[in-house]
């Protein structure tokens, strides 16, 4: 990639392709026509599997504030227990990173943050779901920025160790049965309920492969809508959000 055409990139982007350059990787950022913030999006506009995305997620080490990077598949929840036992010997736990601290230790806004060329270096690991694959895409530090590797040139550029660091995909499959179930439970109440309820069960989670909580099925613009908006709307949600379920468990 010429000079030019580098400055015509996002400054984060700019940092990434420098890393890949200087790195001698062979494929330099691609951008997309849409935005990829989650990991479904980017394979849909790749015509890739969804577990071919290598979605980095950000967590903060509570002992010291530092950034852990957890690099894993598209299709791949990541065991909080399972990393913590890896990084963080004081016994203390990881917390959540908001969107803030994201872009303050990293340089890049959520849904486009990069496996590498960090502002401030980050504890990195690399989920072994991964090596399933030949070649993976990871964000290029932008929502529509992406570039192309493979899970061993991953591991070459962040120099991070591999690990297995997802949760187990029965243990998956029993969470969102469980959820489901739930939902679907106070679904029943619709037709009693004087104003629609909310479907909340209290699991707070967004899904980086679909975009929708794990919780209750919905998106995170839909749930903060849900204060304002009408009955009807919040009735017409819940019938999008069982035609979610169903798709679910087809």
């Amino acid at each position: 990639m010429c000079g030019a055409e580098l400055k015509t990139l996002p400054e984060g982007v700019q940092r990434v392709s420098a890393v890949l350059e200087a790195g001698g990787h062979p494929h330099a950022p691609v951008m997309l026509d849409d935005a990829a913030r989650t990991a479904q999006q980017a394979a849909d506009a790749l015509g890739v599997a969804v577990g071919q995305i290598a979605k980095s997620i950000i967590f903060r080490r509570k002992s010291d504030d530092a950034a852990v990077l957890v690099v894993t598949s598209g299709d791949r929840r990541v065991d909080e227990k399972k990393v913590e036992a890896l990084v963080c010997p004081d016994g203390r736990r990881l917390g959540r990173a908001d969107a803030a601290f994201v872009k303050t230790r990293t340089g890049f806004s959520i849904g486009g943050v990069s496996p590498l060329a960090h502002a401030t270096p980050s504890v990195t690991l690399i989920d072994q779901s991964l090596f399933r694959f030949d070649a993976i895409w990871a964000a290029a530090g932008h929502p529509h920025g992406v570039f192309q590797l493979s899970p061993q040139q991953l591991q070459s550029l962040t120099g991070a160790p591999v690990a297995d660091l997802a949760v187990n995909a029965d243990d998956d499959k029993l969470a969102l049965q469980r959820a489901i179930s739930l939902v679907t439970l106070r679904a029943q109440t619709l037709a009693t309920e004087v104003e629609a309820p909310s479907p909340c069960i209290s699991i707070c989670r967004m899904s980086a492969s679909s975009g929708l909580c794990e919780g209750c099925f919905r998106t995170a613009g839909e749930i903060a809508a849900w204060s304002r908006a009408s009955d009807d709307s919040k009735r017409s949600l819940w019938k999008i959000i069982e035609q979610r379920m169903a798709a679910l468990t087809a």
